[in-house]
């Protein structure tokens, strides 16, 4: 059987994205690293099931490169869904912290609601609250 390890993003300013992912969405920083062999800077967070790591690629000198966004589409894929126990609390931290809603929140009534929300890189992340 597999198991997840880790889904990885890439992100543009690793100082800018682990205060997004520990401040604003209270994620555990694991550890940020510079690999100056590879060219990378590379950070993991913690999630239950697996973990999320940050991914900015270096340059020759170890500067960071130009970064490329990904382009937003309509099925908001690629996207990372995490679990929400209380999407309505969740929402509220949302608007508090100014982060920005792709689409949603989004419901199928009785099974499940869901919301896309947009890091500082246009990542979507995908909050999903089920109903047991």
């Amino acid at each position: 059987m597999l198991t997840l390890d880790h889904v990885a993003i890439e992100v543009s300013n690793m100082d800018t994205s682990i205060a997004f992912y520990t401040q604003k969405l209270g994620l555990e920083l694991m550890f940020d690293k510079t690999d100056v062999e590879h060219h990378e800077r590379f950070a993991f967070l913690k999630l239950d099931g697996g973990n999320l790591e940050l991914l900015q690629p270096l340059d020759e000198s170890n500067q960071p490169k130009p970064f490329v966004p990904i382009e937003l589409r309509a099925s908001n894929c690629p996207h990372i869904a995490l679990v929400a126990e209380d999407l309505d609390a969740l929402m509220s931290k949302v608007a508090q912290e100014n982060i920005p809603v792709l689409k949603g929140p989004l419901e199928i009534p009785g099974q499940v609601r869901w919301v896309y929300l947009l890091d500082p890189d246009n990542n979507i992340l995908e909050f999903v609250q089920w109903f047991h």
